[in-house]
């Protein structure tokens, strides 16, 4: 491989994705699929790794693959007013509010659980019987 071509581990390490991963991004359109090489190997560049970098930041930020699908259809018309743009991230940062709040009403909930628990016995144990149905 030339150092402008990687091969896929390459590509893996150098983005912290798994081979499959980068495999499954191919096969839904996420990325492009490489060139080959003479003998046949897949032949990733500088764009790939960019690409997949972007990919794997997005996902770690929870944007999922149909954000992420649209964002880098946005990313490719850089002309475009950002707003677009602007309203996937509001979007996303709207829906992880919502999972907060959840996650404070289940925190309530396991407080409760958790203050009602007295260090008895199982048979009498309060989380235990929160649970049962």
């Amino acid at each position: 491989m030339s150092a402008q071509h990687l091969a896929i581990g390459d590509l893996a390490r150098g983005t912290a994705t798994q081979v499959g991963t980068i495999r499954y991004y191919e096969r839904i359109g996420l990325l492009p699929a490489p060139g080959r090489t003479a003998g046949n190997y897949r032949a990733y560049g500088p764009g790939h790794l960019s690409r997949l970098s972007f990919i794997r930041r997005s996902r770690d930020l929870g944007f999922s693959i149909e954000q992420i699908r649209a964002l880098l259809d946005l990313a490719d018309q850089r002309d475009r007013p950002c707003e677009a743009v602007d309203a996937i991230a509001r979007a996303h940062r709207d829906e992880v509010d919502r999972k907060i709040a959840d996650l404070r009403a289940l925190r309530g909930e396991l407080d409760g659980m958790i203050a009602g628990c007295h260090s008895g016995s199982i048979a009498e144990c309060r989380i235990i019987e929160t649970l049962s149905p």
